[in-house]
């Protein structure tokens, strides 16, 4: 049997540093795969309805079809949000493809000010990909001062071609649910925001 070649220690040292190099590029791939996953699932959930997640418009319905549907809307926040949060209506009947707006009020309970953002998704899940909104709070932080309260709008509609999907024909009651957490690094406060606007006349 042939004995196999000793390396030299130049050798040795070089196949150490491509070990060390290969690893490093593994453990590099795997942390941004990581960090690509989350927008890659948002995107997906965005395009799928997956997991109830609504979808977002950029301009109003341009068809309505005589079908009500009811819209229901439910609201939490987590316990480290010190708001008080719910529907200004409780649910609203419309035709598909009507655009409609609602708001949700909210109220700062505590004596400092609080950044937050809420997620959102729509119950039974299958109808995510068939609901549109056209402007909602959920797309930005929001933060409010101590005791601030405010109405936060909600402009949506429920696309028609829901009534051709056959798990859906019979269009069930809609239930739009928002749950808001707190942000730990928040960017540009509303107050802020409204500043910057009055400063460029907007």
């Amino acid at each position: 049997m042939t004995a196999t070649p000793r390396r030299t220690p130049a050798e040795a040292a070089r196949h150490a540093r491509t070990i060390a190099l290969g690893c490093g590029l593994f453990v590099f791939g795997m942390v941004g795969a990581a960090y690509a996953s989350v927008p890659l699932y948002k995107l997906f959930c965005q395009v799928t309805g997956y997991g109830g997640t609504t979808q977002r418009a950029e301009t109003a319905s341009s068809t309505v079809v005589e079908r009500p549907v009811t819209v229901r809307f439910d609201a939490n926040a987590s316990g480290h949000v010190p708001w008080s949060f719910q529907p200004v209506e409780r649910q609203i009947t419309l035709n598909l493809g009507e655009t409609r707006q609602t708001a949700y009020r909210v109220r700062n309970n505590s004596d400092a000010p609080v950044t937050a953002q809420a997620t959102f998704n729509v119950t039974p899940l299958t109808a995510g990909i068939y609901f549109n909104k056209v402007q909602c709070f959920c797309f930005t932080e929001q933060t409010l001062k101590p005791g601030e309260e405010v109405d936060m709008p909600v402009v949506f509609f429920v696309d028609p071609a829901i009534q051709d999907d056959p798990d859906l024909k019979e269009v069930p009651t809609i239930t739009l649910s928002y749950t808001f957490f707190p942000v730990a690094d928040p960017k540009t406060p509303v107050a802020s925001a409204k500043n910057e606007g009055a400063a460029q006349g907007l």
